[in-house]
């Protein structure tokens, strides 16, 4: 009981912080606010199945959010044809060479036993593959970048509706995880977390370079939306009538007809903004309802009690008969693809595809942060963490102005530490950030909500 209120009492002073911000500040904000929150907690599920649940160290939370990203573009983007016609051919024989070298290599390794013959068989075929691909990609890829590069430059995508790049982005991160994981889930957990940020890194150089595939750094904007647009909204009859029966009273107060006229304008202005977050905002909770029915249901299923004694004691739960390496690889899998589902959303709310902003600050670090100031093993107190941690990484720049214009009053607009303090604010949110994780660490080493074991 004691548990529940705990949980309720922390959720309540959250959604009351996002609440004043939606009063003293504007609900445009408040909502931008929130959503990113529900973004963040989806983020925060993810990395707390791995290390919450398994003791997995994943640093490459940020490659497995751009694969989600890339997924948005991929399926919402409408397909260049001259791009197609270019230099389409030449990627699908790429593409085909690539899966007859797998299919060869595992055809190798599950016919001969370890030998010199299949060493080098392996690496023939590596080689060759890697001739060809040269061969046939290269002249296709020049002749894609060159169509009309300042507009598109790449083969673009399917078409279809950009909610499906969510199931899409699971499915690209969770294939990277399976990749990583055969590889390097066998090392340290120190060995792994510097593997898992390397590969991260190598994945968005990829995405960043390989214009083709999506526009590199000249980014991809104008992406399909579930939500209405805008400007669609403020000439549409139903939402004026709408924000007018919301705003009667505030508009019967001024009598002039071309002042009432132009106050309603400017409410269906903001009230188009508000609208579309919050159509954003429903979507987007639904997602983070249901992976967290699923992931509480994992957590006290008996495969979920597994893992936690995976975690605790893997020599034990070895011993036992259980299979770490399968168990790891599995929850590895699961945990970056819920991230890849939150990279798909973050480009589905923005409208466009920035590789450049994938860095391991934002996507990667901050993303831990509030998985340990919430408390891992808690699915509750991950997303807990995902709303406290981005609301004072947001917040924290008008929070600072704020508390330097009330003890600096009395100083004149001029002194030079006013001045220096003000110019400094930008940097308040890593002091904010620091002394908040600190005092956790010190008052709640486990997390705000830390993690307790229940039997169901």
């Amino acid at each position: 009981m004691r548990k529940n209120l705990n949980v309720i009492a922390a959720y309540s002073i959250m959604m009351g912080l996002i609440i004043l911000v939606g009063i003293f500040q504007s609900w445009n904000i408040a909502l931008s606010i929130f959503n990113l929150c529900l973004i963040s907690a989806v983020m925060t599920m993810g990395a707390n199945i791995q290390w919450g649940y398994a003791g997995l160290i994943n640093f490459g939370i940020m490659g497995y959010t751009a694969l989600g990203g890339l997924a948005a573009v991929l399926i919402s983007v409408d397909p260049v044809k001259e791009a197609w016609g270019a230099g389409g051919f030449n990627i699908l024989t790429s593409l085909l060479v690539i899966i007859a070298m797998i299919m060869a290599i595992r055809f190798i390794l599950k016919k001969y036993v370890k030998s010199r013959i299949r060493t080098y068989s392996v690496a023939a075929i590596i080689i060759i593959g890697i001739i060809i691909i040269r061969i046939t990609a290269e002249p296709g890829i020049e002749a894609i970048e060159a169509v009309d590069p300042a507009k598109t430059g790449f083969l673009g995508g399917l078409g279809l509706p950009i909610v499906f790049s969510w199931i899409v982005g699971a499915l690209f991160a969770g294939g990277l995880a399976f990749v990583v994981g055969k590889v390097a889930l066998g090392l340290r957990a120190d060995y792994l977390a510097i593997a898992t940020l390397l590969i991260s890194e190598i994945v968005i150089a990829i995405i960043k370079h390989e214009d083709w595939l999506t526009r590199g750094v000249k980014n991809v904007i104008g992406l399909k939306r579930p939500a209405p647009y805008e400007v669609n909204l403020q000439s549409t009859g139903w939402f004026i009538d709408l924000v007018e029966k919301f705003n009667s009273g505030k508009l019967a107060l001024i009598s002039d007809l071309a002042d009432r006229q132009a106050a309603l304008n400017q409410l269906v202005i903001e009230g188009s903004s508000v609208f579309v977050k919050l159509c954003y905002s429903g979507l987007f909770l639904v997602v983070v309802i249901i992976l967290l029915i699923l992931t509480q249901k994992a957590l006290y299923s008996p495969w979920g009690r597994m893992m936690r004694a995976i975690r605790d004691n893997e020599e034990a739960a070895n011993a036992m008969g259980k299979n770490v390496m399968k168990q790891h690889l599995l929850i590895f899998i699961l945990g970056s693809a819920i991230v890849g589902i939150a990279g798909a959303m973050l480009v589905t709310q923005d409208g466009l595809f920035t590789p450049g902003s994938y860095r391991p600050m934002r996507y990667t670090f901050l993303i831990w942060v509030m998985v340990i100031v919430g408390g891992s093993g808690n699915n509750f107190g991950a997303i807990l963490g995902g709303f406290a941690v981005w609301f004072l990484w947001i917040e924290a720049a008008p929070i600072a102005l704020f508390l330097i214009n009330f003890f600096t009053s009395g100083m004149a607009e001029t002194h030079v530490l006013k001045v220096h303090l003000i110019e400094s604010v930008p940097y308040f949110r890593y002091l904010m950030m620091g002394m908040g994780l600190l005092l956790i660490m010190r008052y709640r080493p486990r997390g705000i909500l830390p993690e307790k074991i229940e039997i169901k």
